[in-house]
């Protein structure tokens, strides 16, 4: 692959040549002016700078819906700037950056903040999520119309990491954002039924002596919600989605037309709570890791459609908040640089299915009209190259996160992001972050 530099001219041009879409016959791409200009064999553009893509897969560029960025306030962990590297080497184009900050992104102020400091990092599309609640309390809405009207133009709001546990509240929520197609992703746990949690209630919680996690805690939320979008008529998401219950649940509104969505992590997809007893902090997470009949289900319902998408729950937490006792450490795990690679373990080349799971239905969630289209002509070049041959051991010394708090340590995994172009520019060359 030819060696490129930071930055660069935005209309200069990029010749993809022998890539697979969609691991289809090799073609050329010719990207220039921000979209791909021309596909085919043979491709010629005087001055265009080369990319050998023999071997390699052309997607879409990725979406994550589910994203926690920390800033502001907690730019020990991750930065906006940082977590848009990790996410370009992940091969994402866009990010939807979660509100738990501090202050929380509760204003249009906030959430114009993180906006701008994405649009000037210029690796990913940050696309700012507003909280439901003021100051993620529950007690009263925020600023939900303002949040809509800025510049960041938010139509996704989530109070993650707290459940939105007010029925009352979580109806006028939907009923608020339904005026400008707006979505609520729940953050599914009744807070009643998890107090002192600290993993999967069930044979190995009991063996280690740890207060356990309930499914039924999630699934009732998801019950429940599915229930009053159905009453309003609204969008309804559902976050991090884990156990096979609650697949049931979801099977059951969407036979009935109830406009809900749901996303399930890589880390539900390949771990399980056995992980939890080596008492390792870094397998703590929300919701936590469930047992291997959950983990069955949700990958059988990914594939057949009842849950829509892939999302990483990309939580990355300082050295503190992590390398302690086990009750005192912080849940969540980082994602962005490896949920296709775990993708690709868990589900194999199935890259129809992997490109809609992880880029066109979460770009369609959150209205990001760019992104989330398969390259071809008139198409906006936001688009990253596979190489499926290749295996890497995740070493987290080596990834572009703050942060060091991944599962997959000394995992080897499927899977190689050679390249990520955003609007036809390279943020992501042979492997490596280009600014």
């Amino acid at each position: 692959m030819t060696e490129l530099t930071a930055g660069g001219d935005p209309e200069a041009a990029y010749l993809i040549r022998g890539v697979r879409v969609l691991g289809a016959e090799p073609t050329d791409l010719l990207l220039t002016g921000g979209v791909v200009a021309e596909t085919g064999s043979g491709l010629a553009a005087r001055g265009a700078r080369v990319v050998d893509g023999d071997g390699l897969v052309a997607l879409p560029g990725l979406v994550d819906l589910h994203t926690h960025l920390r800033e502001p306030g907690r730019e020990d962990a991750e930065t906006v700037e940082s977590g848009s590297r990790a996410a370009a080497l992940g091969g994402y184009t866009a990010v939807c950056a979660m509100a738990n900050t501090s202050p929380v992104a509760d204003t249009a102020g906030v959430v114009e903040q993180v906006w701008r400091l994405g649009r000037e990092a210029g690796l990913v599309d940050v696309q700012p999520i507003g909280a439901v609640t003021v100051g993620l309390a529950g007690e009263h809405l925020a600023e939900l119309g303002a949040m809509a009207e800025s510049a960041a133009r938010v139509r996704i709001f989530s109070d993650d990491g707290h459940c939105v546990a007010d029925p009352r509240l979580m109806r006028r929520a939907l009923e608020y954002v339904k005026a400008f197609d707006g979505v609520i992703a729940q953050h599914a746990e009744e807070p009643r039924l998890t107090e002192g949690a600290q993993m999967h209630e069930g044979e190995v919680a009991t063996r280690l002596g740890l207060t356990g996690w309930p499914a039924v805690a999630e699934e009732a939320i998801i019950a429940r919600d599915v229930l009053l979008a159905e009453h309003v008529g609204s969008r309804l998401h559902v976050c991090h989605l884990s156990t096979a219950g609650s697949v049931e649940v979801l099977r059951h509104a969407k036979a009935r037309g109830v406009r809900v969505t749901a996303e399930v992590t890589p880390h539900h997809l390949l771990l399980t709570d056995e992980r939890a007893a080596s008492y390792d902090p870094v397998f703590k997470v929300n919701p936590p890791l469930r047992t291997a009949a959950d983990v069955t289900a949700l990958r059988a319902a990914l594939v057949e459609g009842i849950i829509d998408v892939v999302a990483t729950d990309h939580a990355p937490h300082a050295l503190e908040d992590k390398e302690c006792e086990w009750a005192y450490a912080r849940p969540g795990m980082l994602g962005l640089e490896t949920a296709l690679p775990v993708l690709l373990d868990v589900l194999g080349e199935r890259w129809d299915l992997i490109a809609e799971r992880m880029s066109r239905t979460p770009a369609r969630i959150a209205g990001l009209a760019e992104h989330g289209r398969t390259p071809a002509p008139g198409v906006p070049a936001n688009l990253t190259l596979v190489d499926p041959a290749a295996r890497r051991t995740v070493d987290p010394g080596e990834q572009a996160s703050r942060s060091r708090n991944t599962p997959y340590a000394g995992l080897t995994l499927p899977g190689r992001i050679v390249a990520t172009f955003l609007r036809g520019e390279p943020t992501v060359l042979d492997g490596k972050a280009v600014k």
